[in-house]
């Protein structure tokens, strides 16, 4: 199985990034995602929870579902899932359930995250899990959602 590079993990990433920017933008959380399959991007996907009226759309859902339709299949065997924050528990399921290769996140999440943040999903007996790595353009993913957060609190007032 091909490990990345440090300038492949920043490349990718930097994609799922922009992304979370794009999301930013339209008052979104900021949280984007790609799916690499065969060193080829496959799926690209934003958090659109507030424009789309939908708990469901989170980056990562939209990602493997366009990921599926892409590839013609839900086992995402070969697919490895670069998101600017760490995967939530719903998220984290899946990524388990549709066979996930390897997790790669920026921001750790300690509130809702699921593969280390609020539980870990690893800690329980699936027939599969992903790999994950975290803090991969972890000070850049934190700086946007913290940017985010503030301009809402300060809106609010």
């Amino acid at each position: 199985m091909k490990e990345y590079t440090e300038e492949e993990l920043r490349f990718y990433m930097g994609e799922a990034y922009a992304e979370a920017l794009e999301a930013y933008e339209l008052g979104e959380v900021p949280v984007g995602a790609v799916i690499v399959w065969e060193d080829r991007i496959v799926a690209r996907a934003r958090n659109r929870r507030e424009t789309g009226k939908n708990a469901l759309y989170h980056a990562e859902l939209s990602a493997i579902d366009a990921a599926c339709s892409s590839l013609r299949g839900w086992r995402l065997h070969k697919g490895d899932l670069f998101v600017t924050l760490e995967p939530c528990v719903m998220c984290a399921g899946a990524c388990v359930n549709s066979r996930i290769r390897r997790v790669y996140y920026g921001a750790p999440d300690i509130r809702f995250g699921g593969f280390g943040g609020v539980c870990d999903l690893r800690d329980f007996r699936f027939n599969h899990m992903p790999e994950v790595h975290g803090g991969v353009m972890e000070e850049e993913c934190s700086e946007l959602l913290r940017r985010f957060f503030n301009n809402l609190r300060k809106n609010r007032n």
